[in-house]
């Protein structure tokens, strides 16, 4: 059995550091190094005093230590951490422009007001979840010992468990409405013979290249001008081949 220091080693870097960071953003609120106000989506405060880094600062929070914030963090620590090294293996940046995607997706959502939520966290760590359970639909799952059901419908059953458990649905259903658009374009929609239009950006792959984390297998090439070779740019041993 490896001891807890093995295993959050073993982590797949994206949601390490997404789980890492909501951590330690409830951490710091909980022991008032940090006050939510200061991370909050609050739009006039956002554009009246430029504290634009709230757009996403709000997605690091899944609400005071309880039980519904561990569940959330187990969340990204399963779920998560099973697309990084399942589907998105070895696409780093596929991962983490989903990730992007379905923040970007959220804070347009936000803008409506039936929608609106001062903080995103949980309705992000809901969209891994929901775009989880379409790559592994048949997967069996047992719901606090007493439902077992396919994957494919555990979004509906969780947030069926919070209407049980009195918690908001807007977050959970905000979830599943980003994790069904990414589905859709960049899955179901290509399969069915249409263009894949959600690509990943180049900039992403260099931004995973630079920072040499994961590891991309698909990174766009392009032949530099007059020169008979693509580039290839090593980072932290690892080899990206980037865009001349």
């Amino acid at each position: 059995m490896s001891s807890p220091g093995e295993y959050y080693n073993s982590l797949p870097p994206i949601s390490k550091a997404y789980g890492t960071i909501c951590l330690l953003t409830t951490a710091a609120c909980q022991l008032g190094l940090l006050y939510y106000p200061y991370i909050s989506l609050e739009y006039p405060l956002i554009f009246k005093r430029f504290q634009i880094w709230r757009l996403l600062t709000n997605f690091f929070f899944l609400g005071k230590f309880s039980i519904n914030f561990g569940i959330r963090l187990l969340m990204i620590a399963r779920y998560g951490v099973q697309l990084e090294k399942g589907p998105f293996e070895k696409r780093t940046a596929d991962f983490l422009w989903m990730m992007i995607f379905g923040a970007l997706s959220l804070l347009a959502l936000s803008i409506v007001p039936i929608f609106w939520n001062p903080f995103l966290g949980v309705s992000l760590v809901f969209m891994l979840l929901f775009v989880w359970s379409r790559e592994y639909p048949n997967a069996q799952i047992n719901i606090y010992g007493l439902v077992t059901l396919k994957a494919f419908y555990l979004p509906w059953a969780m947030l069926a468990l919070d209407v049980v458990f009195g918690s908001p649905l807007v977050p959970d259903f905000m979830g599943i409405i980003a994790g069904h658009l990414y589905y859709f374009l960049t899955v179901v929609h290509p399969r069915a013979g249409g263009r894949n239009i959600l690509k990943t950006p180049i900039w992403i792959h260099r931004l995973v290249a630079r920072w040499g984390i994961g590891m991309q297998t698909n990174t766009p090439t392009a032949v530099r001008p007059n020169s008979g070779s693509s580039s290839s740019t090593a980072f932290r041993g690892r080899s990206y081949r980037l865009n001349g």
